[in-house]
């Protein structure tokens, strides 16, 4: 059994020195780049994640962004997206994508100065907010 259990830490540290890194998401109204602020919010169908919420800065702006998980999308492909910044105001500068766009940006919000959240939302009664940034 030990030894068993020290081929499968071994396989799993090998496997991580291998593993490529993941690709920060690319904001096309920002050609400078973004970069994520605050946590990663997960909408869920039960145990099934259907979505990660974002928010980013990036361009003198706040941007919230949605990505529908490829699993999530595979069977559900007639679902509307949408991604948003909000304060705590109620304020919302939002964006909906296209019937089954996987990726939504929200436009560029002008709130750098005040404490923000990203907002997203599925067709199907998905919907939520990550952590609030000041």
């Amino acid at each position: 059994m030990r030894k068993l259990s020290a081929a499968v830490v071994a396989a799993a540290a090998i496997a991580l020195t291998f593993t490529p890194a993941a690709q920060a998401e690319v904001n096309p109204k920002c050609s400078s780049g973004v970069t994520q602020i605050g946590t990663t919010k997960y909408l869920k169908s039960g145990s099934e994640t259907v979505a990660s919420v974002k928010q980013f800065k990036g361009c003198g702006k706040n941007w919230g962004y949605t990505y529908v998980w490829a699993s999530w999308k595979a069977k559900h492909p007639n679902f509307i997206a949408t991604a948003a910044i909000t304060r705590g105001d109620g304020e919302i500068d939002g964006n909906s994508g296209g019937r089954g766009q996987q990726e939504v940006w929200s436009r560029g919000a002008n709130t750098l100065q005040f404490c923000t959240m990203a907002y997203g939302t599925v067709s199907g009664g998905y919907a939520g907010f990550t952590s609030e940034r000041c």
